[in-house]
């Protein structure tokens, strides 16, 4: 009986809870305004621009070999520096290669002497055979010492020859102007003949930057004009830090076909470096001039929103409603993008504070003009 005496006073005491509740009014809430900022869709007549991912390359580099074997005896200078072309880099022991030189000389004037006692023979045999004093065979025998004799100083004088080239080599210089790698041998290295890498030495001025484009974009670049050298001129270049580089530059070298595993098409392109500012292995973006677009519609990087593989923008709808509207993206011109589909230039696009907005939201809006935006981000 207690128990159910239990069970009465607690659905009494539901039900009153239940009709004090029932007598309040429901709150009701209108809708929020969100205040934005948003700006005009920017239409010009805009030239259209193609950025590529490139790395700066030398124009020339060698790796500098010993022609001649031996120990390193001086090192005329230092890893990391600027030489001139024939500036001398390495000296190897030559106190071998003076005694070959040496060797080679005298056999030389040794053949030689037997030579002009043997023109000095021949002389004799021909008088005394005009005078047929002796068999015609007796001549040609001496002529036939002769020329041996001749061959034999040849010989020893190509000797000479190669033993003068082994002495020079053992100088080691620049054979080009530019600056030097920090791994080059020390003194007392021993150096072997053609195998032994010396050091590594790479053109500073002008240098390569190299890129690759697609074949679409290839075909695209060719109907500007016929050849790279007619499009690829005064390349623009911008640094990893975002700087752009003071000089431009043009396509110099292009290959001969698309790679096979890539699709892309090598070029490389040339530009001055009076400063030395590129230096081998930098990256950098090679910016190229394409088609004049009349009447483009231009809008901010940062009013553009992308999930997964859709881009969106908010638009500021009628009646000051949030709408976003799916767009179709070109290429990129500095802080701005280009619209291919979805915007028209009476479009007002939200560039700030759209991410705490839902389709519909009311808006009170603030517009501002691109000088605005850049001071902004600036700040």
């Amino acid at each position: 009986m207690r128990r159910i005496s239990y069970f009465v006073i607690i659905a009494a005491a539901l039900a009153v809870l239940a009709a004090g509740c029932g007598n309040k009014p429901a709150m009701q809430q209108g809708p929020q305004t969100v205040e934005v900022k948003a700006m005009q869709v920017i239409q010009k007549d805009t030239p259209v621009t193609h950025e590529f991912v490139g790395q700066v390359q030398a124009k020339n580099e060698v790796q500098i070999r010993a022609r001649v074997a031996g120990n390193i005896v001086a090192k005329m200078v230092a890893g990391g520096a600027t030489v001139t072309e024939g500036q001398p880099l390495f000296q190897i022991d030559r106190r071998q290669y003076e005694s070959v030189l040496l060797t080679a000389k005298a056999q030389l004037a040794q053949s030689e002497a037997v030579l002009s006692n043997s023109r000095l023979d021949s002389n004799r045999y021909r008088t005394l055979a005009s005078q047929q004093a002796i068999a015609q065979q007796n001549l040609d025998t001496q002529l036939a010492v002769e020329q041996q004799n001749a061959a034999a100083v040849d010989v020893n004088r190509a000797r000479v020859k190669q033993a003068e080239d082994d002495l020079a080599d053992t100088l080691i210089v620049a054979p080009f102007s530019g600056r030097i790698d920090v791994n080059e041998l020390s003194v007392g290295g021993f150096v072997q003949s053609g195998s032994t890498v010396l050091a590594t030495i790479s053109s500073v001025d002008p240098v390569f930057v190299q890129f690759n484009m697609s074949e679409t974009e290839y075909l695209k670049f060719s109907k500007l004009g016929a050849t790279p050298a007619d499009w690829g001129k005064n390349l623009k270049l911008t640094l990893s830090d975002g700087s752009e580089y003071p000089l431009s530059g043009e396509v110099e070298q292009v290959d001969r076909g698309l790679a096979q595993n890539t699709g892309t098409l090598t070029l490389k392109a040339t530009f001055n470096n009076p400063n030395k500012l590129l230096v081998p292995g930098m990256f950098a973006r090679i910016v190229a001039q394409g088609e004049m677009r009349k009447g483009a519609l231009l809008i901010p990087q940062r009013a553009v929103q992308q999930l997964l593989d859709k881009t969106f923008v908010t638009v500021v709808a009628e009646g000051d409603k949030a709408e976003t509207r799916p767009v179709k993206l070109g290429v990129r011109i500095g802080s701005l993008w280009m619209v291919e589909e979805g915007l028209n230039a009476n479009d007002r696009i939200v560039v700030e504070g759209s991410l705490k907005l839902q389709p519909g939201t009311s808006l009170k809006v603030v517009m501002i003009g691109l000088n605005d935006l850049q001071t902004q981000a600036k700040q």
